[in-house]
């Protein structure tokens, strides 16, 4: 006898071993998503592109390390940078004088010489900060293309609007939290960690409301906003792998 939920399931048939294979991971603990087990991929069960937004000393790349190292996906940070250099002809260290900030002394930009960093006439026209940051906008799209990873900051986010497998996530914290971390993390003596954890915080925000049409850390320019003195840096990685496993069960 047909039912409206046997015709459900009937539908969904084909789907429903991957997502058996996938739930089972998720059912067989109740405190922790677990590891997937050995005979499936992780390219079976994710492929999403996770962007990380983060509060300097919220612990925002160790989580994204982690999440890359448990789904064995690449994981884009400063590593960006090398690939924005590669494919753009400009040289690294422009990359690394502008990353994740507006804009730097004009007169520097202006003597540098712009064949040295790999600049031809046609593009001489454009500001040397706007040409470093679509080369690196450019690069993102590339290696989102080639499949699913962890991108941590440079608008990845913003970059990546018009894909659909992509879950975008912000990490703050309290600046108790941020403060002992940096601490720990950057050996940056506890009273000097405020005022670091402002200045490049500040510098991060300026960059991403510069190059987007969005607010840094705004709710509504993230699907996931999460304050990892909650959970913890290890609960905000079970946190975010729960979130993937739903998103792609969809």
């Amino acid at each position: 006898m047909s039912t409206p939920l046997f015709n459900m399931l009937k539908k969904t048939d084909k789907n429903l071993s991957k997502l058996a294979k996938l739930w089972y991971t998720i059912l067989k603990s109740s405190t922790a998503f677990p590891e997937i087990p050995d005979d499936i991929k992780r390219s079976d069960v994710m492929n999403t592109i996770i962007t990380i937004g983060r509060q300097y000393g919220s612990g925002g790349r160790e989580i994204g390390q982690k999440l890359a190292d448990y789904y064995g996906v690449p994981f884009y940070d400063k590593e960006l940078l090398k690939v924005a250099a590669k494919e753009s002809g400009i040289c690294e260290e422009m990359f690394e004088n502008y990353d994740e900030k507006p804009t730097t002394s004009f007169l520097y930009s202006l003597v540098m010489d712009p064949y040295a960093l790999g600049y031809n006439a046609a593009s001489f026209d454009m500001p040397l900060n706007q040409k470093v940051f679509l080369a690196a906008f450019d690069a993102i799209k590339k290696v989102a293309d080639k499949g699913p990873c962890v991108i941590v900051g440079r608008c990845a986010d913003y970059a990546l609007k018009d894909y659909d497998n992509k879950l975008n996530v912000f990490i703050h914290a309290p600046m108790s939290f941020k403060k002992h971390r940096i601490n720990e993390q950057y050996n940056i003596p506890l009273e000097k960690a405020k005022d670091e954890a402002v200045k490049i915080d500040k510098q991060r925000a300026s960059y991403y409301n510069y190059y987007t049409s969005r607010k840094w850390g705004d709710l509504k320019s993230y699907d996931m906003t999460i304050d990892s003195s909650i959970l913890g840096i290890d609960g905000t990685v079970e946190l975010i792998k729960s979130a993937v496993a739903l998103k792609e069960a969809k």
